[in-house]
């Protein structure tokens, strides 16, 4: 063989190593399926499809999560399955999530809003009142925060609060609808009872006044204590004695 032949074929061989890429071995192939099982379940919410989209999400925790941990995507999994939940009105396993997810993401405020609106749907209010809460701790300008939050004071009886809840949401955004409807709805049951304090109030002094009155006027005046009386055994005596002597009189 020649020496052009040979430099030739070199030269082809060499082509060839550059251009053509190796092909990688199946086992040393990598994938997440964390991160594509959540794509999914996030695919099947935004289609309102949400017990397959639940059924996404919890693949996805099954699966190794130290890529999803690395970004928010773990986060917002707790989220959206959270929600999803939610809205097919399985409060409580939607609550259970929402607190495996603040086990991890303690000052997330989309966590604790949903478990205020899940624990409010179970009449659960004053745990409700502590998430929204905590809710503004965490943004104090969380208007439907606040308006969940006056909801929720309204129905512990709580009306005065409420006025200040929606007051704040108000003042947030002044064109706000439902905080409107609920200033209204929390100034006039706080009026009414106002109004049933102060004459329970009114009954309650009439009644303790009426009392003194009757008590003063128709009272008995502590009886005068008797005389001490002589014994009746000493009476008896007495006249038998006054006896005997009338018969002694009379024998003279």
């Amino acid at each position: 063989m020649k020496i052009g032949q040979i430099v030739h074929i070199l030269a082809i061989l060499l082509l060839i190593g550059v251009f053509v890429q190796p092909v990688p071995a199946a086992g040393n192939q990598t994938s997440d399926s964390a991160t594509n099982f959540y794509n999914i379940g996030v695919n099947l919410l935004e289609s309102k499809e949400y017990e397959r989209a639940i059924v996404a999400f919890d693949q996805a925790l099954a699966s190794n999560t130290t890529m999803i941990r690395q970004s928010d995507a773990l986060l917002y999994i707790y989220q959206d399955k959270g929600y999803a939940l939610i809205q097919l009105s399985n409060y409580s396993a939607a609550i259970q999530t929402l607190d495996q997810g603040l086990v991890i993401y303690q000052n997330d405020e989309k966590l604790w809003y949903n478990k205020g609106y899940a624990l409010f749907k179970l009449g659960q209010y004053q745990e409700a009142l502590n998430a929204y809460d905590k809710v503004l701790l965490i943004n104090n300008a969380s208007l439907p925060a606040l308006n969940n939050r006056g909801d929720t004071l309204f129905q512990l009886g709580r009306y005065q609060e409420a006025v200040d809840s929606y007051s704040r949401a108000n003042t947030i955004d002044p064109n706000d609808t439902y905080s409107i409807a609920g200033l209204a709805k929390a100034r006039s049951a706080a009026g009414a009872a106002n109004q049933t304090t102060m004459v329970i109030g009114i009954i309650i002094l009439v009644i303790a006044v009426g009392g003194v009155i009757w008590f003063i006027m128709f009272r008995k005046p502590a009886e005068k204590k008797q005389d001490e009386k002589i014994p009746q055994g000493k009476k008896t005596a007495d006249k038998k004695s006054g006896e005997k002597k009338n018969t002694k009189g009379k024998k003279n």
